[in-house]
């Protein structure tokens, strides 16, 4: 079941610049997601980090993960995602592992370890060219919108 940046953006509040999901390629029931994000030459962030040398901040790293483990979040619980609700990173526990640079095509995979109606709790690893470059433990919370 692969899922395009339209079936995307109806899950994710987040937009471009900002939105570090190009597809869902493997959706394993409500336990694993594993999305692709292919890294563009012309991304703003490479005009800062680093000039000459262009590497992915490794918080963005962690925000495709996040982006992940909400479209992971949105298969296992629909009915509390059709609202809409706004999530919130809680806390990270990351590994930043190897570097990724204009042209590496992420393989994001996330898992399900316990969510709940109002949090969630997954582990991610996102790999270049077969080789980690990422691993975390995120708790996120969702809430509704009011």
């Amino acid at each position: 079941m692969n899922w395009d940046q339209e079936k995307i953006k109806s899950i994710l509040p987040q937009r471009e610049p900002f939105l570090f999901i190009d597809e869902i390629i493997e959706i394993d029931g409500a336990e694993k997601v594993v999305a692709v994000k292919h890294i563009k030459p012309n991304e703003s962030f490479f005009e800062g980090h680093f000039p000459g040398k262009p590497i992915m901040p490794g918080v963005l790293l962690i925000e495709a993960m996040a982006q992940a483990s909400i479209i992971l979040y949105s298969v296992a619980k629909p009915e509390i995602v059709e609202a809409h609700p706004d999530y919130y990173l809680g806390k990270v526990k990351a590994e930043l592992l190897s570097p990724a640079y204009p042209g590496d095509k992420l393989i994001i995979e996330t898992n399900r370890v316990k969510f709940l109606d109002n949090a969630a709790i997954t582990d991610c690893v996102i790999k270049v060219r077969d080789k980690i470059a990422a691993k975390a433990n995120l708790v996120f919370s969702i809430q509704k919108k009011e």
